[in-house]
């Protein structure tokens, strides 16, 4: 399964920008609707929507949540990859 990847963004006067859970619950919502419309199995869809409800419940959340708005404030680019591997749920903060 491909990993699932959030780019979080401070919000200024110009550009609106969203934090880890926010991207997190709209990519949820998102696989919902499309859950919802499939009329087929899809195994991979189901196993993201998991994923991701897994991730919004997790004590690393926050964590992963404060230290990306540390490095955002700091001006540097942030990206969590949420892997599914080996039957584990792994999340990485990539840091440009």
């Amino acid at each position: 399964m491909e990993p699932i990847y959030l780019n979080p963004r401070y919000s200024t006067k110009d550009i609106s920008g969203k934090c880890i859970k926010c991207l997190a619950e709209q990519k949820l919502n998102n696989c919902l609707r499309e859950l919802l419309r499939e009329e087929t199995d899809d195994k991979e869809l189901q196993q993201r929507f998991e994923i991701l409800v897994s991730f919004l419940k997790s004590p690393d959340l926050k964590k992963l949540r404060d230290e990306s708005e540390k490095y955002l404030a700091e001006g540097k680019k942030v990206r969590v990859k949420i892997n599914f591997e080996t039957g584990k749920t792994k999340y990485e903060l990539e840091i440009d």
